[in-house]
């Protein structure tokens, strides 16, 4: 008689000093479930991302050149001209929703005019408007990705993960009578307690990998000068030995994507210490220089907590506020914020849609990486919903008017894709916020100004294109 193998827990870990490591999910896992059942109805992972400045599609002109968003809705749409071309391997994987306005960050008093760079990052994924204050007295709302948290969390063991890329420390106040808190974060556990935003790659790592560890044991290990994963080397060895052939494939191709995060981290750290001058000489020890190595190695710590489980949803803010960052890759020597105030003069929109565009052209390398990623009998990316957009439009007049959004992935089936929505004039971001809260499994019928959801699957559009 054969006797029925004891499968492994979904939530094994691999451990050594300082290291814990989750896995992937395995065909040993489920005795008596295939993959496809253990997948069917999980929580859709869930990455926010705001890019500051709006879009230069945003201007009359850019509307005219279609440099955001296509001429056409439906499905039948051109990306050649606008800056979201790099997207085209994936245009069946996107949602573009164009023409909505956010209100929330929009000057309601006299005194609030002019602050609009330094309250819009609290508006993106809060859609509420924030109290004008350089004090404690903060108040904006619950942000998109802590509600998802809050009410499916505690199924990981990391309820949420808070992402940057610019300096966002600065306490105190910034200007027009705003707390920088409102600048520095896209995340608000609640409508008084914005979350703080890792931006060092080892942070994160260390996070990720060092779940239960204390300070000390996480930077003893790292004196050792070792991979984490010689510190789990025996736990491997006895994993395996209980594992299938195609279950031992799945581990080890995972682990050589977290030991090549690590190596990555390991050599810009080096390069940081080595006392070659620095492009960024206030940054830490773990942040490169480079803007794209630097949003790469998040992305790639995101795939990598995705198929591990770790957690499930991810806010990550890709700028800051009048930033002037150069961005030489784009072909553009200006800085970042000086470019967004284009003056309204075509030659200087386009200037501006260059570095649009280049900020959308890291978007298909996370995209690629889930979808490479396998998540049970399908992979991340069909899995996932993928937030992109900037809760400013015109930045050159500081409006909130036709500001850039975009859905990419499944949400495990959720979501369509390969759809331009294009909304009446007048419709709140926040709508289309709603529904995505609603596909993630949150049952929930507001949102900040929502009047109603959105049809992100874009049937009436899908019809008559």
């Amino acid at each position: 008689m054969l006797i029925p193998r004891q499968p492994i827990s979904r939530r094994t870990v691999l451990k050594g000093m300082g290291v814990t490591i989750s896995i992937p999910l395995l065909e040993a896992m489920l005795p008596r479930r295939s993959m496809a059942a253990q997948t069917r109805g999980a929580r859709p992972r869930l990455v926010a991302i705001e890019m500051v400045h709006g879009s230069a599609g945003a201007t009359a002109f850019g509307q005219q050149k279609n440099l955001w968003s296509p001429v056409e809705a439906g499905s039948a749409f051109d990306l050649t001209p606008s800056v979201l071309s790099p997207l085209e391997p994936y245009r069946r994987h996107i949602t573009i929703v164009s023409n909505t306005d956010v209100r929330n960050a929009e000057a309601f008093t006299p005194p609030e005019i002019g602050g609009d760079h330094f309250r819009s990052a609290a508006v993106f994924l809060t859609q509420a408007h924030p109290r004008q204050t350089q004090g404690s007295d903060l108040h904006a709302g619950t942000s998109l990705d802590q509600l998802v948290a809050q009410a499916f969390g505690t199924e990981t063991p990391i309820p949420s993960m808070q992402l940057c890329i610019e300096n966002v420390d600065q306490a105190g106040g910034c200007f027009y009578g705003y707390s920088c808190a409102y600048t520095d974060s896209i995340s608000w556990a609640s409508p008084s307690e914005p979350l703080p935003m890792i931006r060092d790659p080892r942070l994160v790592f260390d996070q990720l990998f060092g779940i239960g560890a204390t300070p000390a044991q996480r930077a003893a290990r790292r004196r050792k000068d070792q991979s984490i994963l010689d510190w789990v080397a025996d736990s491997v060895g006895r994993l395996n030995n209980t594992l299938g052939a195609a279950d031992r494939a799945r581990l080890s191709e995972y682990l050589d994507d977290v030991r090549e995060v690590e190596r990555r981290i390991q050599k810009v750290e080096a390069f940081n210490q080595s006392g070659e001058e620095r492009e960024l000489p206030g940054a830490p020890i773990g942040v490169p220089d480079s803007y794209e190595e630097h949003v790469k190695l998040m992305f790639d710590l995101q795939a990598i907590a995705f198929a591990s489980d770790i957690t499930r949803v991810f806010a990550f803010k890709m700028s800051r506020d009048v930033s002037n960052r150069v961005y030489r890759e784009a072909g553009v020597t200006t800085g970042f914020h000086i470019a967004s105030h284009h003056q309204d003069r075509d030659e200087r929109i386009l200037e501006f849609a260059k570095i649009n565009k280049y900020h959308v052209s890291l978007l298909p390398y996370f995209l690629d990486r889930l979808k490479s990623t396998k998540d049970g009998e399908s992979n991340l990316l069909e899995n996932s919903v993928v937030i992109y957009g900037s809760p400013m439009g015109n930045s050159n007049v500081h409006n909130h008017k036709r500001c850039p959004l975009l859905f990419a992935g499944h949400a495990g089936g959720k979501l369509k894709g390969h759809v331009h929505i294009k909304t009446p004039d007048g419709t709140p971001m926040a709508n289309a916020m709603l529904s995505v809260l609603q596909m993630t499994g949150l049952e929930i019928d507001q949102f900040g100004d929502s009047t109603r959801g959105l049809d992100l699957n874009g049937v009436e559009a899908r019809t008559t294109a």
